[in-house]
C-alpha cells in the first residue's frame, strides 16, 4: 500500500483526502490511499512519521512551521519562505517543501492588472509567508495585517482609507469565514474599497467568504482559494513522484 495524508489540526473538512483519493480512483491506483491525520498537538507527529509505507504527506494550519524541526531538510524556496506544506519521503530522509507558491502565483496571476502594485496581507500565519514570497517574486509591494503591533506591519485598527484605496490588492490569509464561521470576516473598512480593488482569500468552503462578499457588493474583482489548492496539491503530487 502506498499511503498519503495530511498533517493538522480538525482537519475533517478538509479538501485534500477528497481531492487525492479521487485522482487515486480517475488514475486506477489502488493501492494508494489519503488519509488525515488530525494531531492536536505537533509532538504526535512522531507516531505518524513511524508508521509503514507512507510516501509523502502535506501539511496544514497550524503546523506548516513547526513541522520543520522534525525534518531532515528543507527545499531552497520552503527555506527563504519558513513555511511547509508537502514532505517528501525518500529512502530515510524527510524534505520540506512549499507548494502553496506556485498554487498562490498560478491562481493569482489571471486576475493581476497593471495597478495592482501594492497588497495587504491579512494575518501571519504560515500561508501568508507563502504569499508574501510571491508578491515579493512578482514585484507588487505588500504589508502584513496583524492584531498585535509589530515593525513593518499595520495593525487591523490602523487601517484607514488612504492605505486601503492604496493597496488594491487585499488577501486574506486567516481562517476568518471557514465554514461553519461563514458569518466571519477580517475587520477592514470595507466601505473603502472600489472598482481598482482585488479580493483574494485562501478560503475555499464556502466559495464565496463574507470577505469576498463584501468586496464584490464595492465593485472589487474576486479569487477564492480553490484554484490555489488544486494547483499546490498538483505539485506535491509531482513532487512525492520525482516528477
Amino acid at each position: 500500500m502506498n499511503r498519503y495524508g495530511l498533517l493538522g489540526k480538525n482537519i475533517s473538512y478538509s479538501f485534500s483526502q477528497g481531492y487525492f483519493t479521487q485522482k487515486f480512483k480517475d488514475l486506477g491506483l489502488m493501492d494508494h490511499s489519503y488519509e488525515n491525520f488530525d494531531l492536536q498537538k505537533i509532538e504526535e507527529v512522531k507516531d505518524v512519521l513511524k508508521q509503514e509505507n507512507i510516501r509523502g504527506l502535506n501539511v496544514t494550519i497550524p503546523y506548516k512551521q513547526e513541522i520543520i524541526p522534525f525534518l531532515d531538510e528543507l527545499d531552497p524556496k520552503a527555506e527563504k519562505i519558513g513555511a511547509v506544506n508537502t514532505v517528501q519521503f525518500s529512502g530515510n530522509k524527510l524534505k520540506g517543501f512549499n507548494t502553496d507558491a506556485h498554487g498562490f502565483q498560478k491562481s493569482l496571476e489571471p486576475y493581476l492588472k497593471p495597478h495592482h502594485k501594492s497588497a495587504l496581507i491579512l494575518g501571519t500565519g504560515g500561508a501568508s509567508k507563502a504569499v508574501k514570497y510571491v508578491l515579493n517574486e512578482l514585484g507588487i509591494a505588500n504589508t502584513y495585517v496583524s492584531r498585535s503591533k509589530k515593525n513593518g506591519q499595520y495593525t487591523y485598527n490602523e487601517l484607514n482609507k488612504d492605505i486601503v484605496q492604496e493597496n488594491t490588492l487585499i488577501i486574506n490569509c486567516t481562517p476568518l469565514g471557514t465554514y461553519p464561521n461563514i458569518e466571519d470576516k477580517p475587520e477592514i473598512p470595507y466601505q473603502h474599497i472600489g472598482t481598482q480593488h482585488l479580493l483574494y482569500d485562501l478560503i475555499y468552503n464556502p466559495e464565496k467568504t463574507s470577505f469576498l462578499a463584501m468586496g464584490e457588493s464595492n465593485g472589487a474583482a474576486i479569487c477564492n482559494g480553490l484554484k490555489m489548492l488544486q494547483e499546490q496539491a498538483e505539485k506535491a503530487w509531482e513532487i512525492w513522484n520525482n516528477v
